[in-house]
This record gives C-alpha cells, sequence and structure tokens, in this order.
C-alpha cells in the first residue's frame, strides 16, 4: 500500500488546514463554505463524490488542530453512511442538510456497557423504536440521528415524539424511523476509521505543539529539547504518532474489520498515554485554559471512550 496522499487528497488537506487556521467564529460554517462538507455527497447534488479516504484526510485535519465541530459525527457517521446505502430519495432529503444548511447529522450505536455492539440490543418493531444509546456525539444539535437496532439501522428525527436526548444519551421509547438499508455493518466500520482519521490528527497536532514547546523553552540556559529524558519522551510520542497515522490510514483505505480493530486497539491505548506525555513536557502551561493543549487531552479522552477503551478493543483484536 502507498501511505502517500494523491494530489487532490493533498490539496484537501491543505484547504481544510487554512480554513481550520483562520481565527473563525462559526468554522463548521467556514468549512461549509469552502466546499468541504460535501466531500463525500454524490456529484448530482452538488458534492465531490469522494470517499472514505478523502472525508478521513479532513477529519484527520479537524483533529490536529482539536477544533470542536462535529465533522466526526456529521461525516463519518452520517454522510458516508447515508452516500453508500441510501435511497435516492433518502439522500435528497438528508445530504442537503450538512451541504446547504451545514446542519449536523449524528449516529447512535453504542449502548451501555456494550460500545458499537454488533448486535444492538435497541429493538424496532410495530410500535417503534426501544432503547438507550450512548456516547452520541452531538446528539443535541443533530438534525438526524441514524440508529441502530436489532432490525437494522434507522434514520430518526429527533424533534419528533419517542425521542430525547440529554449529555450524549438518546433514549427511544416509541420513536419512528426510515430504514437505511444494509447499513448495519458499514455504520460501525465507518465510526472506527473516522474515529481513528481524527484521533491521528490529534496526536500529530499535540506533537507539533509539544515540539515547538521544548524547542524554544530555556531551563538552565538551553532548551527543554537539547535534554536527553525530553528527547525520549517526544521521541516516544513520535512513534505512537507515526504508528497510529498508518495504521488509521490503512483502515481508511481498506474498511477491513482486522484493519479497523488494530487501528481502533492503538487508538484506546496509545493516543491518551502520549498526549498525556506531551502534558508532561508542557509542564505547567499545559494546564492553562487560554493555551490548546487541554483540547487535545478533551479530544483523545472522549475518542476513547467512543471505541470502548483498551480492553474493549483488544477483546475485538483477540476474536479475530
Amino acid at each position: 500500500m502507498d501511505f502517500q496522499l494523491d494530489e487532490t487528497q493533498r490539496e484537501i488537506a491543505t484547504l481544510a488546514a487554512d480554513v481550520l487556521g483562520r481565527e473563525s467564529a462559526t468554522p463548521w460554517k467556514a468549512l461549509g463554505e469552502a466546499g468541504l462538507l460535501a466531500l463525500a455527497v454524490p456529484e448530482r447534488l452538488g458534492g465531490d463524490g469522494f470517499g472514505v479516504l478523502e472525508t478521513a484526510v479532513l477529519l484527520t485535519e479537524v483533529g490536529r488542530r482539536a477544533v470542536d465541530v462535529p465533522a466526526l459525527a456529521t461525516l463519518a457517521l452520517g454522510v458516508l453512511p447515508i452516500v453508500r446505502y441510501g435511497t435516492a430519495e433518502q439522500q435528497d432529503a438528508l445530504l442537503p442538510l450538512v451541504t446547504e444548511q451545514h446542519g449536523v447529522l449524528t449516529a447512535a450505536l453504542s449502548e451501555p456497557s456494550r460500545p458499537l455492539p454488533a448486535e444492538p440490543e435497541t429493538t424496532a418493531g410495530p410500535d417503534g423504536i426501544f432503547g438507550v444509546k450512548i456516547n452520541v456525539p452531538y446528539a443535541a444539535e443533530a438534525s438526524r440521528i441514524l440508529v441502530s437496532t436489532n432490525r437494522g439501522v434507522f434514520v430518526v428525527d429527533p424533534a419528533r415524539p419517542g425521542v430525547s436526548t440529554s449529555d450524549g444519551t438518546v433514549r427511544l421509547e416509541g420513536a419512528r424511523g426510515e430504514l437505511l438499508e444494509g447499513a448495519e455493518d458499514g455504520i460501525r466500520r465507518f465510526a472506527l476509521a473516522g474515529a481513528c482519521a481524527v484521533a491521528d490528527g490529534v496526536l500529530a497536532g499535540a506533537l507539533d505543539l509539544t515540539v515547538k514547546h521544548v524547542g524554544t523553552r530555556h531551563q538552565f540556559g538551553k532548551p527543554l529539547a537539547t535534554f536527553q529524558a525530553a528527547a525520549l519522551l517526544v521521541a516516544d510520542v513520535y512513534i505512537a504518532s507515526r504508528t497510529l497515522h498508518l495504521a488509521a490510514l490503512t483502515a481508511a483505505w481498506s474498511l477491513d474489520d482486522n484493519d479497523l480493530d488494530t487501528a481502533a486497539y492503538w487508538l484506546a491505548a496509545e493516543t491518551l498515554p502520549a498526549v498525556h506525555t506531551c502534558h508532561h513536557l508542557h509542564g505547567g502551561l499545559g494546564l492553562d485554559i487560554t493555551y490548546p493543549m487541554h483540547r487535545y487531552y478533551g479530544v483523545a479522552k472522549e475518542l476513547t471512550r467512543f471505541v470502548g477503551g483498551v480492553e474493549h478493543r483488544l477483546g475485538a483484536l483477540d476474536v479475530h
């Protein structure tokens, strides 16, 4: 596999970096105005018709700056499955919510003590959808929520009866939705690929920030980077970052369960400890809320929880 991005993917990364690097009060809207929210949208709806890899490139740039935008939720959990599995009518109704209104989509996949289960306990039947979903990103802001059930994935309008959201928890009590046929396994793969792409950017961004800090911060008249202990810690973070990058890129390229589980395990096992090391190398500055380091730690923690944590991801590897 060639791990180099092609020209189009490099252009996406450059444009995303430029848009996110601006001081904008509405970065999500700025991404939409730049056309970046339409990367995977079919050309007939004004999009570019790209796929998972191009979406992953954008998600990595979002992670690299730890920007608080609903990119993972909307693009990986919403747009990609709708494009792949939705009918033309479903695409026509749902995708403009993102491309024209810059709205938010998300998916409710995890259940209490069951991260991203292959066989959800949430039920769908003649009386509606019943169940509790947790760790639902941007649930309160979403225009539509894709809900995994024992009978497939349903697109649910959270404004309709039978749906309530609170702190990332979605409760369904007789909710009604429209079936997104065939999306059961695919949406979980998109979720893992998207989370790993964001984590790739988070760790790379935290490392960049740390390298700049230890290169300019002086102790005893020398830059911190010249001290062996600091250099070794940075080297450890670099190895974790490069390995996650290759694992995440492979997973987005293949969407193979083994590749996805490997990347997700590396995310859960290494991302948060590596960002913690970056915090340590910053000293007290890393805890300053006016300094961006805390954002990387927060996103890394959320991503680790989203994929289920180290033990769960190790268990997924054991299955294979």
